[in-house]
C-alpha cells in the first residue's frame, strides 16, 4: 500500500507539473497595434487649421500582428499649452486662454471582427459656435488582446 501511494503522489506531481508548464509564447501576442496619419490621405497633420463650420475627414491606418479591436478620436482644446508623450510637430501657439465653450469632441468606434490592418475615415464638422483656438486632435486604437497605441496632433480651429 505504501509503495502504491508514494507511485500516486508522484503520478500526481508530474501530471500537476505538465498541467501547469505550456508555451504561451506561441499565441500571445507581444506587439502593440500602430497608427498614422503620415501618408497622402492622413487627417489632419501637425499644424493643420480648421476653419469653423467646415467638415473634414479625420483619416489614420491602423494595424496590428493579430486582430485589431476598436479605436477611438479625441478632439480637446490645448489653451493651457499641454502636451502629450508622441507629438513630433511643434507648431506656434497663440496666448494660454481659458475655455469659454471649447470643440470636445470623443468617439469610440469598433473594427470588424478580424481585421489586421484598417483605415478609418470619420467626417467630424467644427461648429461655427466654438472658441477658436490651439486643438490636439488624439488617436487611438486598441488590439483584440488589449494593446493599445496612441498619437496627438497639434491642430488650429480658425474663425
Amino acid at each position: 500500500m505504501k509503495f502504491t501511494l508514494k507511485h500516486f503522489y508522484f503520478l500526481s506531481l508530474i501530471l500537476l507539473t505538465a498541467a501547469c508548464s505550456s508555451d504561451d509564447s506561441i499565441d500571445k501576442d507581444q506587439e502593440k497595434p500602430t497608427i498614422s496619419v503620415n501618408y497622402t490621405a492622413g487627417f489632419p497633420q501637425g499644424c493643420a487649421m480648421l476653419t469653423k463650420g467646415e467638415t473634414y475627414n479625420f483619416r489614420a491606418m491602423v494595424t496590428d500582428n493579430q486582430a485589431l479591436a476598436a479605436y477611438s478620436i479625441d478632439i480637446h482644446h490645448n489653451f493651457d499649452h499641454h502636451t502629450h508623450d508622441d507629438q513630433v510637430a511643434e507648431c506656434d501657439l497663440g496666448a494660454i486662454k481659458s475655455p469659454v465653450n471649447p470643440l470636445i469632441f470623443i468617439e469610440n468606434y469598433t473594427v470588424d471582427e478580424g481585421l489586421t490592418s484598417y483605415e478609418f475615415n470619420i467626417p467630424v464638422t467644427i461648429p461655427d459656435d466654438i472658441d477658436a483656438g490651439d486643438y490636439h486632435c488624439s488617436y487611438s486604437v486598441t488590439d483584440k488582446t488589449g494593446w493599445q497605441s496612441r498619437t496627438s496632433i497639434d491642430i488650429k480651429i480658425v474663425e
